[in-house]
């Protein structure tokens, strides 16, 4: 198994922990850290290291080419169930700033890219990320990683414009998915 894989199935493997975190009472007390609870400081790290091991596994397949079908088919599963747990998680605790409505608009975001994707396939085509794509993943990491954090202590308006800034970007590079690969979509009908 390469490192690559290696570093996707940690990933894998720290998401039920995260889960599991949720649902341990005694880990509801205050930490003292930015007004944190212990249980959410453990899921705040824990996202940040699978977070980490993404960046890490997709740098390792690419310099060392370690790609791989495993790798192709498991990353992009991990990466997706990383950021649900964590907006799910957050829409739990926080529902006024992390509205399900907006939580939805990014699972069907992600559906609907992964339909296209596997429509392509099908066809023999590979559809790359978009720059708005990598726009989405950016400003969505760094929102969860920050309205995991209590928003650091910063006002919450931060964590609010880099939440919806979000959102945004996942609503525009959905879009910009369904347009640009209309015909792979209207073929398959």
């Amino acid at each position: 198994m390469t490192t690559a894989n290696k570093l996707t199935l940690l990933r894998v493997l720290l998401i039920p922990i995260m889960i599991v975190f949720m649902y341990i009472e005694s880990m509801k007390s205050q930490t003292g850290f930015f007004g944190m609870t212990l249980d959410r400081l453990w899921i705040a790290i824990l996202f940040i290291i699978a977070s980490f091991t993404d960046f890490l596994d997709g740098y390792i397949a690419r310099k060392y080419n370690q790609i791989t079908t495993f790798g192709k088919f498991l990353d992009p599963i991990a990466d997706k169930v990383l950021v649900m747990v964590a907006f799910l998680y957050l829409m739990q605790i926080m529902p006024d700033r992390v509205p399900l409505w907006a939580v939805m608009i990014v699972i069907i975001r992600e559906f609907a890219v992964t339909g296209i994707r596997l429509l392509a396939v099908e066809k023999g085509k590979v559809i790359a990320a978009s720059p708005y794509g990598k726009l989405k993943t950016a400003t969505t990491m760094l929102a969860l990683i920050i309205l995991l954090f209590n928003d650091f202590g910063l006002p919450v308006i931060i964590g609010d414009i880099l939440f919806y800034a979000a959102i945004l970007f996942t609503v525009i590079s959905g879009l910009d998915y369904l347009f640009k690969n209309k015909h792979i979509v209207l073929e398959s009908i």
